[in-house]
C-alpha cells in the first residue's frame, strides 16, 4: 500500500511539475498550472503526499522563471502545502464547496499576505490580482478534470 501511495505521489509531483512549464502572462508574472495536478491528487491521496506535490510543484514552476523571488519561494512552497494538506482534510471530510472556496481565498489572499510585509505593500497589491486569477484558473482546471479522473480510477480499481 504504501508504494502505492509514493507512486501516486511520485506520479502527481511529476504532473504538478510538468503543469509548471504551461504559464499564461497575468499581471506582474505569469500563471502556471502547476497547482492543477496537486488539486486532483486531493482524491487519491493522503493530506502529506498531496502537500508534497503542491510543494514540488511549486519549486518546479519557480526554478523554471528563474527563481524571481529567491529564497522566498521556500515560504510559498510552504504555504502551498500547507493550503492543499487542508484542502485534502476539506476533500475527505465531504466539504466539497468550502475546499473549493477555501482554496481560492487561501491561495490568492492568504498566501499574498505575508508578502505586504516582506517585500512591500506595493508588491502585495501588484501580485493580487494575477495570483486570483492563476488561482481561479488552476481551481476551474481541477474542478473539470477531478471528476473525470476519479470515474476513471473506479474503473481500474473494479478492472484489476
Amino acid at each position: 500500500m504504501k508504494l502505492r501511495l509514493l507512486t501516486l505521489a511520485a506520479m502527481f509531483a511529476a504532473l504538478s511539475a510538468i503543469g509548471a512549464f504551461v504559464k499564461i502572462p497575468v499581471g506582474i508574472g505569469s500563471a502556471a498550472l502547476d497547482t492543477v495536478p496537486a488539486l486532483v491528487s486531493a482524491a487519491f491521496l493522503p493530506p502529506v503526499y498531496a502537500g508534497a506535490a503542491s510543494l514540488v510543484g511549486h519549486l518546479s514552476s519557480a526554478l523554471y522563471a528563474g527563481f524571481p523571488l529567491g529564497p522566498l519561494h521556500i515560504i510559498i512552497a510552504v504555504e502551498m502545502f500547507i493550503i492543499l494538506f487542508v484542502f485534502t482534510k476539506l476533500h475527505q471530510g465531504g466539504h466539497h464547496l468550502v475546499k473549493w472556496l477555501f482554496f481560492i481565498v487561501a491561495n490568492s489572499l492568504l498566501a499574498t499576505l505575508p508578502f505586504y510585509w516582506i517585500i512591500s505593500s506595493a508588491f502585495f497589491v501588484g501580485a493580487l490580482p494575477g495570483i486570483t486569477i492563476a488561482t481561479i484558473l488552476n481551481a476551474g482546471i481541477a474542478i473539470i478534470v477531478s471528476p473525470v479522473v476519479e470515474r476513471v480510477m473506479e474503473r481500474v480499481k473494479t478492472h484489476a
